[in-house]
């Protein structure tokens, strides 16, 4: 079996390493490729974990195209998707594999694990390795069941400017809400910053809630 992985996020890489690891054939690729480049690699399984470019139809009508989006999908399709659930206080979300189709984030479920949300972005990653390789792993070893999706809602990807914490938040929001944008923005995202008096940025990397 011969495995195309193609990804850039530091988590997905060291999903396909799991997977090199486990005598699994696999090439790895941190850029676009094109369908000549595909074809004479002929791959069983294309991998496209963490990819937030668009995928050429005629590749994902050719191979079995595999995405890993970190959310219960259908919930939270589209871009960034740990910012979008943990801004709303969203606890549990899960790690979802589905075979690609031409539109973003629709296909059918191939797996899906629960997975928490709680903790800095570097013990979410560390989960979403885990059991990305786990389910990995399952797909190919073993044979797999696809199950229908249906994408109501494509959530867009953030832009740096929404990093700001303003003002009118700092009035406003609570403190839970105010904490969660500050550690769903920590590296490598655009982190979370307050514009100060004299026009420079001031970066918030980390918080925490003290009870009275």
């Amino acid at each position: 079996m011969k495995i195309l992985a193609i990804g850039y996020r530091s988590w997905a890489i060291d999903i396909y390493q799991n997977l090199s690891k486990n005598k699994f054939k696999i090439k790895i690729v941190k850029k676009d490729v094109s369908l000549k480049v595909i074809k004479k690699y002929n791959p069983n399984f294309i991998l496209f974990y963490g990819w937030s470019k668009k995928v050429s139809k005629k590749i994902v009508e050719k191979y079995k195209c595999i995405m890993l989006h970190p959310s219960k999908l259908p919930r939270y399709a589209g871009g960034s998707p740990i910012q979008n659930q943990i801004i709303r206080n969203v606890k549990y979300s899960a790690v979802t594999l589905f075979r690609m189709n031409k539109k973003i984030d629709h296909g059918n479920i191939i797996f899906q694990k629960k997975i928490s949300l709680s903790g800095n972005l570097n013990d979410i990653f560390e989960r979403i390795v885990s059991v990305g390789t786990e389910l990995s792993l399952r797909l190919l070893k073993n044979n797999y069941k696809e199950k229908k999706m249906k994408v109501t809602k494509i959530y867009s990807r953030r832009k740096p400017s929404e990093s700001e914490i303003t003002l009118k938040e700092i009035k406003s929001k609570s403190a839970i809400y105010l904490y969660n944008k500050i550690r769903m923005l920590q590296d490598p995202y655009p982190n979370a910053f307050i514009k100060t008096a004299d026009g420079k940025k001031l970066y918030l990397i980390q918080a925490k809630i003290i009870k009275n």
